[in-house]
């Protein structure tokens, strides 16, 4: 068992949280909740050792492994993919090393009776009794297996880490723990960078494999699969909620609400002591009664009510102008990078105001075939646009398109039209903009900010065919649902590139599919083209044990 005991983080005085505690237990898997800047990832960071509290301690088993994979990670790049994976077994080869070099110490020397050689005897015990109780691995095996899981193919394995982009290098770190096994796994954003057959492997993986988990994740399907606890970070205190995501969120709003009705039975009845103190002060018959009164005022803690974001934003797109009954149509379509074919023969049509999803794994050409339609790419075979297509385009590296020199509210304000310019400073606020930092300057901003801010603008244009590429990356639960609903309402045509089921779900009603050089289409939503997945696979896994 592993405990946070009386933990206080402070920043200049102020408290970030304040005295939390609880343990940790082996089959816990722990969602760790909370709005921006509650300090989720602060309170990772101390439980793996990372940062220091500024008051309490971590306690656990001297024998305990705790590995942390953070948001931001980039591998050593001296080795190639295999080799860096294969330092996840480093301790474990170490010490059958060292057992080896003492053993032939012990065959080499021939002072039988002396205290030194009694000594290495000691060591080789103790190092055999450590290194026989770690389960028999074939670690080749496991590194071969953990990379195939996470969407390495094998022609990987031998090339330089430094080849791969820091979202691969991240799987790359991800595979070195799940190798170590760990007793406690910490992740943070771990579904960013994968595709969704990987993140399906991950959950299979930390639901049957690991032992204890903590995950901040803003995936809402892949948090309610893997956890049966949930851990809310809120105003400084924690609850500990020993259900999953979805059952936590009913309970929260529960606890809210009579949370509000506390509060405002207490305001009632200051109020009323209030109203006395105030009538009958000066007034010598009630004098013990008014002291009375307001020593209770004095002694009364005053109720909180966990904060809660109210804003009742309702994002619109502006309606979508006429366009063609077929924005996209492509008939042959292949591209090749020098040898390497991205797809081949590829054919599709999309139809005016559908919702279609690309999906794949990583590297099978969906980005590919967005920059054609884009027309930032050459290729072969026909790909033509519909009759009046207007196409707003989110891509992985729009936040680089900003003006750096304008404030984030300038950047807003200079393309907001009709009743939203009302609204931009709440508008601003559902993606984590408020206060000061709506004056900041676009060169000031983190990356993710960035990115947020450059999907504000995208949402504000009139445009009647969106093409998104992976736009949830870096919005928060909340935001994501208020992205949805507007895209859902969007009387256009959208192209979604993303790795986010929850997203997705309810949103496209068609499927394209990215693999083996091939575009396929399936005229399922999302959930169904999962089950079918699931199904093809069981179907190969059954045709192997055939063979």
């Amino acid at each position: 068992m592993i405990s946070v005991d009386s933990v206080t983080v402070e920043f200049n005085g102020q408290a970030l949280f304040s005295n939390i505690g609880f343990n940790i237990n082996e089959n816990d898997r722990i969602a760790l909740m909370g709005k921006n800047g509650a300090g989720k990832s602060t309170l990772l960071k101390i439980i793996a050792g990372v940062n220091k509290p500024t008051r309490g301690k971590i306690s656990a088993p001297r024998d305990a492994v705790i590995a942390y994979l953070p948001q931001h990670l980039l591998t050593e790049d001296d080795c190639n993919v295999f080799e860096e994976t294969s330092k996840a077994f480093a301790k474990v080869l170490a010490m059958k090393n060292q057992m080896d070099e003492l053993n032939r110490q012990l065959e080499t020397r021939t002072d039988y009776e002396s205290e030194e050689y009694y000594k290495i005897i000691e060591q080789v015990s103790e190092l055999s009794e450590k290194y026989y109780s770690v389960e028999e691995i074939n670690f080749d095996a496991e590194v071969e297996k953990t990379l195939l899981g996470l969407g390495f193919v094998r022609s990987d394995f031998g090339r330089s880490t430094k080849e791969f982009s820091g979202g691969w290098r991240t799987r790359i770190e991800l595979a070195k723990i799940l190798l170590q096994k760990p007793d406690l796994i910490l992740l943070d954003e771990p579904t960013n960078h994968l595709d969704i057959e990987s993140i399906q492997w991950l959950e299979d993986f930390l639901v049957n494999n690991a032992k204890a988990v903590i995950v901040i994740s803003h995936d809402r399907t892949f948090v309610d699969n893997i956890t049966n606890r949930t851990i809310e970070v809120t105003m400084g205190r924690i609850y500990d909620y020993k259900v999953p995501y979805s059952h936590y969120l009913q309970l929260r709003k529960e606890r809210r609400e009579q949370q509000q009705k506390a509060f405002e039975d207490q305001q009632k009845q200051i109020a009323d002591i209030q109203e006395f103190i105030d009538r009958f002060k000066g007034t010598y018959s009630k004098t013990l009664q008014v002291q009375s009164r307001v020593k209770m005022l004095e002694k009364m803690e005053i109720l909180e009510v966990d904060e809660v974001d109210t804003s009742a934003l309702n994002l619109k797109f502006p309606p979508a102008p006429r366009s063609g009954n077929y924005p996209v149509t492509a008939e042959g379509l292949t591209k090749k990078y020098g040898d390497h074919t991205v797809f081949k023969d590829a054919s599709l049509t999309i139809e005016r105001g559908q919702k279609v999803a690309f999906v794949g794994k990583n590297g099978e050409g969906k980005s590919t075939l967005i920059k054609a339609i884009m027309g930032e790419i050459n290729y072969d075979g026909k790909l033509q646009l519909g009759h009046n297509c207007l196409i707003g385009y989110f891509a992985q590296n729009q936040a680089s398109l900003l003006d750096e020199d304008l404030t984030v509210f300038q950047t807003i304000d200079q393309i907001a039209v009709g009743d939203i310019r009302t609204q931009i400073k709440n508008l601003l606020g559902a993606f984590m903009f408020s206060g000061d930092a709506i004056e900041k300057k676009v060169r000031v901003l983190s990356g993710g900010e960035k990115t947020r801010l450059a999907m504000i603008k995208l949402l504000l244009q009139p445009v009647n065919l969106l093409i998104l590429d992976e736009p949830t990356n870096h919005l928060d639960i909340r935001t994501k649902d208020i992205l949805k609903d507007a895209l859902k309402a969007f009387d256009g045509t959208l192209i979604l590139v993303s790795h986010d089921r929850d997203f997705l779900d309810g949103l496209a009603t068609k499927v394209f599919e990215f693999g083996n050089k091939r575009i396929k289409e399936h005229f399922e939503d999302i959930t169904g083209f999962l089950k079918l997945r699931k199904m093809e696979n069981l179907r190969e896994i059954e045709k192997k044990a055939v063979k």
